[in-house]
This record gives C-alpha cells, structure tokens and sequence, in this order.
C-alpha cells in the first residue's frame, strides 16, 4: 500500500506516462474491478428464463454478489442498471437490490443507451468512484427480452420528422443491417461465414468450460406451454450456441428482413436473449483495505455518435476515438469483445479497423451467445476479463453499436496473470 501510495506521487513529480505504460500503472486511487459475473444467457420466448420477471433475475444475480463477493454489502454505495425495455426499471433496480441483502442506504438507479446500457452503467459507476463522490458501486446490465413490449410504430413529433437523420431513428434495426450490407456492400456469403465462425467458436468454448468462471447459476421457474404445469429448474450454461452449426447450414436461412434487403438472417444476427451480468468495482485502496481480489483496472470508456440508418458501424468510430485518449493502437490491445448484433456490422468493423481476428470474440459473440439488450455491456466485461485470464494476456477492449446511431467502448487492464 505505501508502495503504491508513493509511486502515486512519484507519478505527478515525472512526465505523464503515455500509451501502455499509463493504463497499466498501479495506483490507490484506480478504479478496479474485483468481481465479474453472470447469469446464463437464455433464449428469448422459450428458453429458461421465458417465465421470469426482470427483478427476480435481478435479485438473484445482486444475491450471487455478494455471496461471491464476500463484502459487506454497506461498504455498496451505489447500484447502477443498464437496462432497455423495462419502464419500470428504475423502481425494479431499487427492490431488488433491498431485497437481495442491500441495506437502504445504499442507492440505485437506472441507465439507458440501448444496447451499451451495461458499459454505460459500468462508466457511471467508475466515474462516481474516480471523482470520489463514492467508493465502492455495482454496475449491472439485465434484459428480459421474452417480456419486450411491442415498438411504438411513430413515436415522434410530425416537426421532428421533417429532419431525415431523426425519421432514420425509427428504422428497425434489422433495415439498419440491411443498409450496412448494401453500402459497404458486405455479402451474404461474407455475413454467413462470419456468424459461422462464431458460433464455431462458442461451441469450442463452451465444450471446453472457459465460460464455467464467469457464470453463476439462476434458479428458477419455467411453466410447460402445453400443461401449464410448472417446474423448478436450474440454468448453468448459455442456451444459445448451435453445436454442428457451419456456413453451408446457416446459408439455406431465408431473408429475415425482406422488406429491406436479403442478406441479414437468423442465422447471422445476433438472437433475442434473457441474461444480466454484474460487475463490483471500488478504489484500489478499498479493495486493498477489505481483502478483495482486484480482477482488472477500468480505464475508461467513450461514446460518438454517426447517421442513424447505419448506426451498425458505430464501434469502427468509438474505437480509434478511444485508444486515441490513450494513445493506444491496436496492437496493443490482447483481447477484444466486439458486439455481433449484425454480421453485417461486424464485419465492416473488423475490416475497416483491420482487426486480427484471431483476438476478437474469441468465444463467440451475440450471433451465437445472444444479446440481451441491456445486459450485453456488462457481459462483455465479464467474458473478456475471463479469457484475459486464461490467456494470461492484459489489455481488453470492449464496443459495441448502439440504436439510433451511436457506439460505444471501454478499456480494462487485467491483473490476473
């Protein structure tokens, strides 16, 4: 602790340290993340958790915290969800976490930018313990899509819709896939190899256990649509991954946005999923002072924003903008969790960044895992931080698109080598 108290000040005496040096210092004040979890992700409408409610999953996964965590749930200030479907939320968040074993003096709120509402929760929380307006918080994502309501068809203004950008933003998200194929004129063939690939590599993985330490298993009800009756189940694995899927299998999928085009399917998009995922994160000091395994500094996250009819593209922005805060490039990041709401996107990305693949859901993405909406930025946290470990590699970077046009990006550096 003195150690690192005096190179604390020994940093503000010697010129600022720039690029890979800098994010991997070692300070009392850093924002660490000392545990990262998950539910399993369950397929939407059908799967396991089709007959739960979004604060039950809550609830259980803020009690698998703090059993996990072994803290003092009075040493949580604040709590904070990403979620996107639920108006309730903020209420669900509070009740929850109460109910979970959280005292009432610690706080909860609830976040929303679509499909980052995860990372986003996660930035506010890193950001409130940076400016040392608390010390210890929750960042959670959690999305119950089997109970997603239906799309307000023309939510906006008649004036609002006379600018063209705001009209795009009612665009479904499968037109906006749609549009990123036929502008950057991604093929069907190309989206197909990618989305096999990934599921390719959630098989392995699953089959392999790399999953087994960020999940944490969710007990719970399912009812038989035929009978009614109903049974207590436990979930431990992701439903989602299609062992046997290959490129030949997923090209016989018809069209799943004909209206719009004919190259995004089920079978390359990302699926319609019911999970959460939590993260802890506190001062290195704090967790330093209460025992608690520090898994990996947050470093920081960013937002940008881009035409919302091919918001898809989003992470080929806030990327660059990113690593350029760090001066980073991307040879210096190990692993990266890039969301797969589209092959589409996806691809685009990986060929407009020129990613190496070979580092880049190395378990498989959303095509294969599924996107649980509000979940998907904590997940994220929660993947690339376990496969940091097992490869024993340091810098993780996780994006995603997001609805409307806007994408998002954060950085973390494991210290479990």
């Amino acid at each position: 602790m003195a150690t690192e108290r005096l190179n604390s000040i020994l940093s503000h005496l010697t010129p600022t340290k720039s690029g890979l040096s800098a994010i991997t210092q070692k300070n009392p004040d850093d924002v660490v993340v000392t545990l990262a979890v998950r539910t399993p992700l369950a397929k939407g409408f059908k799967g396991g958790f089709k007959d739960t409610q979004l604060d039950y999953l809550i609830y259980s996964l803020l009690k698998k915290v703090i059993q996990k965590s072994n803290l003092d749930p009075q040493m949580v200030e604040d709590i904070c969800l990403g979620n996107v479907n639920d108006s309730k939320a903020a209420y669900t968040i509070r009740a929850a976490a109460l109910a979970a074993g959280f005292p009432n003096t610690t706080a909860a709120s609830s976040v929303n930018r679509f499909c980052s509402s995860g990372l986003k929760a996660t930035q506010d929380i890193a950001n409130q313990i940076s400016l040392g307006n608390i010390e210890c918080g929750v960042a959670i994502g959690a999305e119950m899509m089997s109970a997603a309501g239906n799309r307000v068809p023309q939510p906006f203004h008649e004036e609002i819709l006379q600018t063209q950008e705001a009209a795009d933003c009612m665009q479904p998200m499968g037109q906006t896939s749609e549009n990123v194929g036929k502008d950057f004129d991604i093929s069907r063939e190309a989206q197909d190899r990618f989305a096999a690939e990934s599921y390719q590599r959630a098989e392995r993985a699953q089959k392999a256990g790399w999953f087994d330490d960020e999940i944490v298993p969710i007990t719970t009800t399912v009812k038989d649509p035929k009978s009614g009756e109903e049974k207590q189940v436990t979930l431990t694995k992701d439903e989602g991954p299609r062992w046997g899927t290959t490129y030949e299998s997923l090209s016989k999928i018809r069209p799943a946005f004909p209206d719009y085009g004919d190259r995004s399917t089920g079978g390359n998009s990302s699926q319609v999923t019911d999970g959460a995922a939590a993260v802890l994160l506190m001062k290195r000091s704090t967790a330093l002072k209460m025992n608690q395994p520090i898994l990996a500094k947050y470093v920081g996250a960013t937002v940008t924003g881009l035409a919302p009819r091919i918001m898809g593209i989003g992470p080929s922005l806030a990327i660059p903008k990113l690593l350029g805060k760090y001066n980073l490039s991307l040879d210096d990041i190990d692993i990266i969790e890039l969301n797969e709401a589209f092959a589409s996107m996806a691809v685009y990305c990986v060929n407009a960044l020129g990613i190496d693949s070979s580092k880049m859901n190395v378990r498989g993405g959303a095509i294969a895992l599924g996107h649980p909406l509000g979940a998907t930025g904590t997940r994220q946290i929660c993947t690339g931080l376990s496969e940091c470990r097992r490869q024993k590699k340091k810098v993780l970077l996780t994006s995603m698109c997001i609805g409307t046009g806007q994408g998002m990006a954060g950085l973390f550096v494991n210290e479990v080598l």
